[in-house]
């Protein structure tokens, strides 16, 4: 879905909603390893690497972090795949491939966080319907 707004305002009022939480967007992740447990709350430092536009995340503050937490949650599974629901509570560069990578389930198809190959088309398998 893409959201528009035709006016300045209208779009300082949608800012103000996203900002505020009134408005809520939910992704969805296919991962190829199972989540340590049907449903969590992962809270990491990122840093960002710009040259490789890419982030990291650790169990403790770093220079230049910035905190990161996300829930997510099992929502189905295949015998080879595992559908993940999740809800981001922060909004960081990267931070649901990152994060989910560092829980040990890259997300399909993305190899710059750990997939073991690419996607037919070169998309990762991380959506918001």
């Amino acid at each position: 879905m893409v959201l528009f707004a035709k006016t300045s305002k209208a779009l300082s009022r949608l800012n103000e909603m996203f900002r505020t939480g009134q408005v809520k967007k939910t992704y969805w992740a296919l991962v190829k390893n199972a989540p340590p447990a049907e449903a969590g709350t992962l809270e990491h430092w990122l840093v960002r690497n710009e040259k490789q536009n890419k982030s990291y995340a650790y169990e403790a503050e770093k220079p230049n972090s910035k905190k990161a937490i996300l829930e997510y949650k099992l929502i189905a599974r295949s015998d080879t795949y595992y559908l993940l629901e999740i809800d981001l509570k922060t909004g960081r560069h990267h931070q649901i491939r990152c994060q989910l990578a560092k829980m040990g389930c890259p997300i399909k198809g993305d190899l710059k966080y750990g997939a073991e190959r690419s996607n037919p088309d070169g998309g990762i398998s991380l959506h918001s319907p």
